[in-house]
């Protein structure tokens, strides 16, 4: 009998399916045999959890590597003068606290739920086992951390550096590759980011990003509604986040 084709599949099996064509894609994953990759899936977790709720939280010991493979996540990070600021949106495919887990030590952030999501779940023993038996899924995991800090260390240079505009303008458009989606010639921020967040994420205050924010409404190159951002201009804030000449 010929195996069933997606569209004939019962729902959880075609859920399943596009998980593992999911995984199958990440960088952690990539180049392994099929062989080798259904041995590591088959050595996972899976867990729901519901809006609201920590995957882990800054200050544990980091134990977990979990890969996202539905619904989306947050990083916030409490600051020494208390302010909790979020670092970082992640969609399906992405890893969750595997720098922390792989290297050892405790989560730097926490990591939380917006809205009901779904996780793939290794415990780090198991992890650094299965890269002990499989080299080419150590040496995936050694890019993701290099690409990791790479990033991180682009972060510090924007703080340290660059103007706010630049700083804001790179954050929204961060936020639109990681939870942006098009509408009626538009990118929505589909996420609750108050003026206080984006304040926190680049370095600066409420009243510096509401007055950047309100001239850029001016200038037609966004639209702002309660807490979330439409970006009507994309091609705008690359100009500013890259410092370009007016056109």
């Amino acid at each position: 009998m010929s195996a069933a084709s997606p569209s004939n599949m019962p729902q959880s099996s075609r859920e399943e399916q596009g998980w593992v064509e999911l995984v199958a894609h990440l960088p952690l994953f990539r180049h392994l045999p099929a062989s080798v990759r259904e041995d590591v899936l088959r050595r996972a977790q899976r867990r729901k959890f519901d809006d609201g709720t920590f995957l882990f939280q800054q200050g544990e010991l980091a134990r977990v590597v979990y890969i996202l493979i539905s619904g989306r996540v947050k990083l916030l990070q409490v600051t020494l003068e208390g302010h909790e600021v979020i670092l970082r949106v992640m969609g399906p495919g992405e890893m969750v606290g595997g720098i922390a887990a792989l290297i050892g030590g405790d989560y730097p952030a926490s990591a939380q739920a917006v809205g009901p999501c779904e996780v793939l779940v290794w415990h780090r023993d198991e992890m650094l086992q299965l890269m002990e038996q499989h080299g080419r899924l150590a040496l995936n995991a050694l890019q993701f951390l290099a690409e990791r800090f790479h990033e991180l260390q682009d972060r510090y240079r924007e703080l340290a550096t660059e103007r706010v505009e630049r700083r804001v303008a790179r954050a929204l458009l961060r936020l639109a590759r990681q939870v942006g989606r098009k509408e009626e010639g538009r990118i929505v921020i589909d996420f609750p980011l108050s003026r206080q967040d984006l304040a926190e994420m680049t370095g600066t205050t409420l009243y510096t990003v509401s007055r950047i924010l309100r001239q850029w409404e001016q200038q037609g190159l966004i639209e702002t509604q309660r807490v979330r951002v439409h970006i009507l201009s994309p091609h705008g804030l690359v100009r500013i986040a890259e410092d370009l000449p007016p056109e």
